[in-house]
Parts: structure tokens; C-alpha cells; sequence
């Protein structure tokens, strides 16, 4: 396949293809606005926002690398940042005092949730669309998701459909969720879940 056609507008997989591209651009511009307005940069804001959202075990350098696909270094470079920002403060791990856990202050938690809105404007069309087309659509990227995660592009994935806990039935439309002991629709898979635990035959790059 000549690669002019992956962005090519004379078929419809190229025009999926650049518009998913433009909209990535606007989560980019968004998420910068977002940031300016409190001297942040995009990725000390995305930081932010996922210390108010995950559980502490998440919270650490090495997660946070595999989480954004930037080096420790990076990492470590904006955590000092934020904490001479007064917005995160370090707890050092009882077993291990060279590892430490990443917590929000309460000016932190109150920026993180201020700026955790900064995609609203791709929210609003996405919510007036029909029924049946957000149903297609949240199918088709799940599917986008999955192969990126198995090719290796997205290092850390927690969807229901990469879990230990997710069974699948012989109603394509319907799964069973063995933590919650109940089946669930397609409509309610999570696309980052709490509670996700990796099928042993997938690996995190």
C-alpha cells in the first residue's frame, strides 16, 4: 500500500484516518489553552489530572513514564516542577525509600479539577450524536485502541477488554464482568477502569 493513501481523501479509511488527526491537533490546542491559563504546560496539566483520577500504585515516576510514553527523566523533571509549584508533595514508600508516591496538594487537587474540563468542546458535538452512532463509534475506537495497544504504540491500556475480569459471551453485544459478578453491555465497557487487571498473555511495552 502506497502511503499516500493512508492520508489520501478518495477513500473513506483515509478520511477516518485525518480526521482522527484533526482531532487530535484540537485535544492538543485545547489542552494547551487549558494550561496557559495556569502557567502549566500540557504535560504537567495531563500529570495533573491523572494524580486526581488513579489509585497510589499508579502513582509513581515509572508509571507515569509508561503512562505518557516520556522518559523517567522527563518525569522526574516535571514532578520537581509541580512540587516547587507547591502542587503535588512526595511520600517515600515505607519498603523502599529510594521509590516515593506522587499525592496532589489542595491547591493541586483544585487546579486538576479546574483544568480537567479542557476537552469540553469536543464533548458537546460527541453528545448530541444519536444513540445508535455513539454506540458505533465507542465500538470502532475500542477496536483502534486495542490493535494500537498490540503493536505496541499505547504501552499502558486499561480497558475492559484487555482484563483478567472480562469474559466474553456468545451475544456479541453483551460481556460479563467477573469483579462485579454481572453482564455488562458494550455501551459499559470502561475505557480506563479502576479496577483493570492485565490478561496474563498481554504485556505493557
Amino acid at each position: 500500500m502506497n502511503n499516500l493513501q493512508f492520508y489520501s481523501d478518495q477513500t473513506i479509511e483515509g478520511k477516518i484516518i485525518a480526521s482522527l488527526e484533526r482531532i487530535s491537533q484540537a485535544f492538543r490546542v485545547l489542552l494547551w489553552q487549558k494550561s496557559k491559563e495556569f502557567s502549566l504546560t500540557p504535560l504537567q496539566t495531563q500529570i495533573l489530572i491523572f494524580l486526581l483520577t488513579q489509585s497510589e500504585e499508579k502513582k509513581k515516576v515509572s508509571y507515569l513514564a509508561k503512562e505518557f510514553n516520556v522518559t523517567k527523566a522527563t518525569i522526574s523533571d516535571t514532578i520537581k516542577t509541580l512540587e516547587q509549584k507547591s502542587l503535588i508533595i512526595k511520600k517515600n514508600e515505607i519498603l523502599d525509600s529510594r521509590s516515593y508516591i506522587i499525592n496532589l496538594t489542595k491547591k493541586g487537587i483544585e487546579i486538576a479539577e479546574q483544568t480537567s474540563d479542557f476537552a469540553k468542546q469536543i464533548y458537546i458535538p460527541v453528545i448530541k450524536l444519536s444513540q445508535n452512532d455513539k454506540h458505533n463509534l465507542l465500538l470502532s475506537l475500542i477496536k483502534v485502541i486495542e490493535h494500537l495497544n498490540k503493536t505496541g504504540v499505547i504501552s499502558v491500556l486499561r480497558m475492559c477488554t484487555t482484563c483478567s475480569y472480562h469474559q466474553p459471551s456468545e451475544d456479541k453485544n453483551i460481556v460479563f464482568c467477573t469483579l462485579l459478578n454481572q453482564e455488562l453491555h458494550y455501551t459499559d465497557l470502561r475505557i480506563d477502569c479502576q479496577e483493570h487487571k492485565m490478561l496474563d498473555f498481554l504485556t505493557i511495552a
